[in-house]
């Protein structure tokens, strides 16, 4: 398989629109920056439990491995982090495409707002898919419009 014939990677994040009175388009930025690192925050977050003492000796330990991150998401990180920005326009819409994309094997980070601002208590406000092949996001996120 060519470079060309090779699948895309991508992620896509799902924003609730049932919540945009109360939130603007910089708390609607914000949460999707948040949904969009969720996945290496997990994993680096999850490596450093995982670091030999000393940590600082690292060893001959492939770096991408040892953080947890497949193929797909150096691919991702290499090809510029292309990510599609969709909507949902209820939690239950939003949560019923998480258990989709779960049952499907993909990641899923939900993210949560606290409450401090925007919001008067924690509220789901959206969720990242990926990153991963196109053909496996796809059969979940593609029928949803674009936010």
């Amino acid at each position: 398989m060519t470079k060309k014939e090779q699948p895309k990677v991508k992620q896509v994040i799902v924003v609730r629109t049932d919540t945009s009175p109360s939130m603007r388009k910089g708390k609607v930025g914000a949460q999707a920056g948040h949904a969009a690192m969720a996945c290496l925050k997990k994993r680096i977050m999850d490596a450093s439990l995982r670091l030999p003492e000393p940590y600082m000796r690292y060893g001959d330990f492939y770096f991408w491995e040892f953080l947890g991150i497949g193929p797909e998401v150096v691919e991702w990180l290499r090809g510029g982090e292309a990510k599609i920005c969709a909507r949902a326009d209820s939690l239950e819409e939003l949560l019923d495409i998480q258990k989709k994309a779960e049952e499907a094997g993909l990641e899923v980070h939900v993210i949560t707002d606290s409450g401090k601002t925007e919001f008067k208590e924690a509220t789901i406000t959206c969720l990242a898919i990926g990153p991963d092949y196109e053909d496996r996001i796809d059969p979940i996120t593609g029928h949803l419009k674009l936010l």
